[in-house]
């Protein structure tokens, strides 16, 4: 059985790491979250108090960066690593879901971000969530997925997430938040959120995960077999 790539792109609270890393599991690929690579970069810079419109700041900074993911038995995923340290956790939080559209729209980031990126691809057998995956990453994949969702949909997705980790936080602020990064994210410059001609569109507004999943696995399977 030969192996491909999977990539999955869309807007922000879409599902996308929910079904991309399903998928991986089922078809035992590896999973990767380019998201939580864009957000553990925001992360160091925000620490670091890197001002991503310098480039020669962000260009030094990058260099002191290492970015790996390790497999957590716990939860039964890989976990994202900055430097050698898990930021699974404070990659999630508000302060860096504010400014990862903004960091992530910056040239030098996506360079950055997306030459690692290609080399985790090299062996195939690998399954990818982002922005621009399937237009930028990998725009030879074997299996381009756009996963879509009703806006309002999205937005009560995001904030239960997030009420979780700070039951303090208001619908709106997340609302503001997901408009504020879809504006950045298919505005920027430098590769912006794009469906793939060749992509294919699933609009997860009213499926479960279970059936989604289902639905993407014989688009996969297709292909592989």
């Amino acid at each position: 059985m030969r192996k491909i790539i999977i990539t999955l792109d869309g807007f922000s609270s879409c599902g996308k790491s929910t079904l991309a890393r399903q998928l991986a599991n089922e078809l035992n690929y590896v999973f990767i979250d380019s998201g939580a690579m864009y957000r553990a970069i925001t992360l160091y810079f925000l620490r670091h108090r890197i001002d991503w419109n310098k480039t020669e700041e962000v260009v030094a900074a990058l260099k002191q960066i290492v970015l790996d993911f390790q497999y957590n038995a716990n939860s039964g995923k890989s976990d994202m690593y900055l430097n050698h340290e898990d930021v699974e956790v404070p990659i999630r939080e508000m302060p860096v879901s504010d400014n990862v559209s903004a960091v992530s729209a910056v040239k030098e980031v996506r360079e950055f971000a997306v030459a690692q990126q290609q080399l985790m691809g090299d062996k195939k057998g690998i399954v990818m969530d982002g922005r621009d995956i399937g237009t930028t990453v990998f725009p030879a994949a074997e299996l381009k997925i756009f996963v879509m969702a009703d806006p309002a949909i999205r937005v009560e997705r995001r904030y239960k997430e997030m009420f979780e980790k700070n039951p303090n936080i208001r619908m709106e602020e997340v609302k503001n938040n997901l408009e504020s990064r879809d504006y950045i994210d298919s505005h920027r410059e430098v590769s912006p959120l794009r469906k793939a001609e060749d992509a294919i569109e699933l609009d997860n507004s009213n499926l479960t995960r279970e059936e989604q999943l289902e639905i993407v696995l014989k688009w996969a399977k297709k292909i592989i077999d």
